[in-house]
């Protein structure tokens, strides 16, 4: 499937100018990455019908739409490199992260557009439906930044909006697109949703408690930068007054040495035993996204893909 992916982007066409409009776009598509959302919409499809290239078009319009996300929240977050390759705000400006963004929105609607006629209203009714569901969850992201009383409930909720209904809604526009029972669709809908959830709650934990070397990226990010993560609210809400005094003034010291705020922050979290929550926390979720799926009334080898993915995703054996 991500072969398939991959050359249908390559293939794409860029017919139209200015090319300094479209170059970048061609940048951001070119970056790579494990293309998790159009697979998924391909896989559900594939759970229902054999052709899963019929629908390319919208596989490739969820992928577009994802990566026209990542483009914007670079720029909003000014970080420096995406993937390993300079974000197009630092190769390019601002200006055009923001206009070549936006194109790529339009892109992914024209592709979005393209499936058969009778999907039509389903398939846009729920990419728009989801696309401002995720623009709710960046403003709460955004938000959140500037509170110290984020609740867990209101987090997950975060989460849900901003990471993982584009999951779910890829598998929902899959099952759509294959004439998928409306209950399998809501089923696979589901699974996609609690998938995210425990997919975004295990980044947070391996943000803290990660290899370098399986993780991609250092451990103690999320720390050092105060983000509001799981592990951070989780703290903050059962610390007891002396660790919520220690773990504020980390936050709040504005030159700290990283080495050391990250392993006195992870201490803390170690002794208000904040690993234990986000770990019941995602398998909870994991199970439920397994419930899901099994829940479907299909042949459990037209399944096994989807689950073998999702152990995948989660670094799980079974």
């Amino acid at each position: 499937m991500l072969a398939l992916v991959n050359t249908a982007l390559q293939q794409m066409p860029f017919e139209r100018q200015p090319q300094g409009l479209y170059e970048p776009v061609k940048y951001v598509l070119s970056l790579g990455g494990k293309r998790i959302r159009p697979v998924l919409m391909l896989m559900a499809y594939e759970l229902y019908k054999d052709d899963a290239e019929a629908i390319m078009p919208t596989a490739i319009g969820i992928e577009t739409y994802h990566n026209y996300t990542l483009l914007h929240d670079d720029l909003m977050d000014r970080a420096d490199v995406r993937r390993g390759k300079p974000c197009v705000h630092r190769k390019w400006d601002d200006n055009t992260a923001i206009l070549s963004g936006d194109t790529m929105l339009v892109m992914a609607y024209q592709l979005m557009a393209r499936t058969k006629p009778q999907y039509l209203k389903a398939v846009m009714d729920t990419f728009t439906e989801t696309a401002l569901e995720i623009g709710e969850g960046q403003q709460y992201d955004m938000e959140f930044e500037q509170r110290t009383d984020v609740t867990a409930e209101e987090y997950i909720e975060m989460i849900r909006l901003k990471t993982s209904v584009l999951l779910a809604c890829a598998l929902k526009i899959g099952a759509i697109q294959a004439d998928a029972p409306t209950q399998d669709a809501l089923l696979l809908y589901r699974f996609g949703e609690r998938l995210g959830l425990a997919f975004q709650l295990q980044d947070d934990l391996l943000d803290v408690y990660g290899d370098f070397a399986t993780f991609g990226k250092k451990i103690g990010g999320d720390i050092l930068c105060n983000k509001k993560t799981y592990m951070l609210i989780q703290a903050l809400n059962h610390a007891t007054p002396a660790q919520r005094q220690e773990l504020t003034r980390w936050i709040e010291d504005k030159q700290p040495v990283p080495e050391e705020k990250i392993a006195a922050v992870t201490a803390l979290y170690n002794e208000i035993g904040v690993r234990g929550m986000a770990e019941a926390q995602i398998s909870h979720y994991f199970d439920e996204a397994l419930q899901s799926l099994e829940s479907l009334a299909l042949p459990q080898e037209r399944k096994e893909p989807l689950h073998a993915l999702a152990l995948s995703l989660l670094n799980r054996q079974s």
